[in-house]
Formats: structure tokens, C-alpha cells, sequence
């Protein structure tokens, strides 16, 4: 059965919430035009399964247009019950780069007990470039919880404030090659000769992942 938008906007009114699923899915196979419309269908849904489809799928949908996207996230972040809705929001918010949604994804982070929020948030904060940003990655940084810790290297790294650079060398002998390895990543995008350095020893580092990493950044 051909997929057209008739058949999707009926699986999205249907009672069963695995053909609304189904629909949000569908989408991709539409022009991205009439998948915006429906997404936004799909975003309100009762079940929080399809709205964290939908929301998902607005990071490829949404450049149409942020203006109308743009209320409807700030919604799901701030006010849905489910947390990986929530999230979901903060990462597509980060890929749309909607920067002036900074302060409800701080007010989230400080809000919030949810961790997969937090590192969602902290991994949005990156792609978002806004450099308000930094205190709140410092402050991540020292998370306890390791995965936002980590997902803070990266977005530091991202945000290329050279604040950032003093914080981040204090991980170079961190004893997780994971973390070394997005240590990596993070001062690559750094022009600093410290940071040079720092990716210099790196190059010697006992996993052979972190060293061939540190190697590349440095060649190019």
C-alpha cells in the first residue's frame, strides 16, 4: 500500500498508538513540506512514545520553520511528564540551533533529577555555540555522574571559548581512555599551543585509539 499523506494523517488519528508510531515513521517517506504538518500532529500526542518520534524527527523537519517549531519544543522541554521526551527536545533544539531557548535548557538542567535530561542538555549546549553556555558546561563538568561529565568535554570543545582550556588539560591523564579519547576530540578544536601540546602527549597515550586520534588532529 502506497504511502501518501491521506494514509498517514489517518494512522496519526488512529486509537492504537502503534499506527500513530507508524505514521511519525511514515513521514520521512513524504515531501518534507506536508511531514512538517503532520509532524506537529504527532509532537501532541498523548502517548509519549510517538511524541518522542515526532519530536525526534523535527531535528530534520524543523529548518522550515523555526518560528512555529520553536514554541512547540520549548513546550516539550519544559512541561512534558516524560523525561525522554524532555530530552528529545534538548537534542533536537541543539540541532536546530535555537539559541535563544538557552535559558529554559539551563533552568532544566539546574531543575531537573533526570540524568539522561541533563546530558541531553549539556550535549545541546555544544552544537548550540552560545557562550553563555560556559558556566553551566563548567559546572557539568564536574558532574558526578560520568557520561554528563564526559558529554561536557565535548561541548566545551565545541564552544571554543579558551576558558575552557585550563579545565579540560585536568583530564588528560584521566584513567577512562574514553574520556582521554574525547579529550581528544575537544582540544582539536582548539588553536591554543597548549592545546597543541596537550594533543603532542596524547599521541604517546597507552590506548591506541586516544593516540591514533591525538595523531590525526595533529595532521591535519
Amino acid at each position: 500500500m502506497a504511502i501518501t499523506p491521506d494514509s498517514v494523517r489517518e494512522l496519526l488519528h488512529s486509537d492504537d498508538y502503534g499506527d500513530r508510531l507508524r505514521a511519525v515513521n511514515q513521514l520521512r517517506e513524504l515531501d518534507p513540506a506536508i511531514a512538517f504538518d503532520l509532524v506537529q500532529l504527532a509532537a501532541n500526542d498523548g502517548n509519549a512514545r510517538v511524541r518522542y518520534a515526532a519530536i525526534s524527527q523535527i531535528a530534520s523537519l524543523g529548518q522550515q520553520d523555526l518560528a512555529t517549531v520553536e514554541p512547540l519544543l520549548r513546550r516539550a522541554l519544559t512541561d512534558d511528564p516524560e523525561a525522554d521526551v524532555q530530552a528529545a527536545a534538548a537534542d533536537t533544539i541543539g540541532g536546530l540551533k535555537l539559541t535563544s531557548a538557552y535559558p529554559e535548557l539551563a533552568t532544566l538542567y539546574h531543575s531537573t533529577e533526570e540524568w539522561l535530561v541533563k546530558f541531553s542538555i549539556v550535549a545541546a549546549l555544544g552544537e548550540l555555540g552560545e557562550p553563555q553556555a560556559f558556566d553551566l558546561l563548567q559546572e557539568a563538568l564536574a558532574s558526578d555522574n560520568e557520561l554528563i561529565a564526559t558529554a561536557a568535554i565535548g561541548a566545551l570543545g565545541e564552544l571554543g571559548d579558551s576558558r575552557a582550556l585550563p579545565l579540560l588539560l585536568d583530564h588528560a591523564t584521566h584513567p577512562d581512555w574514553q574520556v582521554r579519547h574525547r579529550l581528544v576530540q575537544a582540544l582539536a578544536q582548539f588553536s591554543e599551543p597548549e592545546a597543541k601540546a596537550a594533543l603532542q602527549k596524547l599521541t604517546e597515550d597507552d590506548s591506541e585509539i586516544v593516540a591514533g586520534a591525538a595523531h590525526q588532529h595533529l595532521d591535519h
